[in-house]
């Protein structure tokens, strides 16, 4: 069984990931005046339509194409001896530190802990309209899953398949499909908690909220 406790305690041992911005396509690489240690913005707005930190600027036909910074962090690294120079899609360019937020955090946590189900198909996803109204009236963890149980009509192709759960007995911890969205095959649709791991899990969901502490 995963010990979540000391999960959240290697997390906050480290409470980071490295984002790596590379070259998108080649060109002349310069950079912003800009150095390690620096705060960088993130997209903002409503729906993120105003550009982070500007990073880097590629330029190719004499096309320039400005790089911003995909999330808030500090920056750790820049790579300056490609200054100037031609360089191929692919090639790092600079490194941030992207310190977690809490719904990151608990993100981390709940998608090591929990049993995900996986969609099947690329498709579009919605839960079946008896489990759906529960959702609605009351949240997922009010539904509990089990092998067989038909959870799910997939859409696809201006057809509909009724898809049934397969993995341990639980609770819907988590959604991670939106309405109307569609879905890579592979990727989780929920997230089920089994019933023994209930009481830990929302422990530690108490914990991350009280005492994580948010850098900018």
């Amino acid at each position: 069984m995963l010990d979540v406790s000391k999960l959240l305690e290697e997390i906050k041992a480290s409470p980071y990931e490295e984002l790596v911005i590379k070259a998108p396509h080649t060109g002349v690489v310069s950079f912003d005046t800009l150095s390690p240690g620096v705060k960088v913005l993130g997209p903002t707005g409503t729906w993120k339509e105003k550009p982070g930190t500007r990073l880097a600027i590629i330029e190719r036909e004499s096309n320039p194409k400005p790089l911003f910074a995909p999330l808030n962090g500090v920056i750790d690294k820049i790579h300056e001896e490609l200054a100037d120079s031609f360089v191929e899609a692919g090639t790092p360019l600079v490194t941030l530190k992207h310190y977690l937020s809490k719904d990151e955090v608990l993100e981390i946590i709940l998608k090591r802990t929990l049993h995900p189900f996986m969609a099947p198909e690329r498709a579009k996803y919605y839960f079946v309209p008896e489990v759906d109204k529960k959702v609605i009236a009351s949240g997922p963890k009010a539904v509990r899953v089990n092998e067989g149980m038909e959870l799910f009509i997939m859409s696809r192709m201006k057809r509909e398949t009724g898809v049934s759960y397969t993995g341990p007995t639980g609770l819907i911890y988590a959604v991670y499909f939106k309405h109307n969205e569609v879905v890579d095959a592979g990727q989780p649709l929920i997230g089920v908690c089994p019933p023994d791991l209930l009481h830990l899990i929302e422990d530690v969901v108490v914990r991350v909220k009280t005492e994580w502490e948010e850098r900018d």
